[in-house]
């Protein structure tokens, strides 16, 4: 669709008397710096800034790998729970690892470890006259 061309133009020149002094231009320059330069620092720095954004998505993604290691736990502890339950072998196996129990006909052989071997004796040193 084409635009039509334009036939009449208007300019419109605002004319003043007196030119704004140079003392009300900057004031309001300045005036107008600090009230950008707070928003600028309250859009940065206020509860709802930039920088509080990017620390909340940074403990929203700690909290989430937290609440999925939290739940593979209590999924093992689950099973765990259901094993004691239920499976008598799985509580035979508990009791021989952590209580060092056995069965009435069963023997019990048990070997030194090895220690370490003592140090050769060391030969102090001839004082040389």
């Amino acid at each position: 669709m084409a635009v039509p061309p334009i036939r009449h133009s208007v300019v419109i020149l605002a004319v003043m008397d007196a030119p704004f002094s140079d003392h009300f231009t900057r004031k309001y320059l300045v005036v107008t710096g600090l009230c950008v330069a707070l928003l600028f620092g309250l859009a940065l720095f206020g509860d709802k800034g930039v920088l509080r954004a990017l620390q909340n998505q940074r403990q929203e993604e700690v909290l989430t790998h937290e609440l999925s290691r939290l739940k593979e736990t209590n999924s093992a502890l689950r099973k765990e729970i259901a094993a004691l339950h239920s499976d008598p072998r799985y509580i035979e196996g508990i009791a021989r690892r952590e209580l060092g129990m056995v069965r009435k006909d069963e023997r019990v052989y048990q070997f030194p470890t090895h220690a370490p071997a003592p140090a050769a004796p060391t030969i102090p040193a001839s004082p040389q006259p």
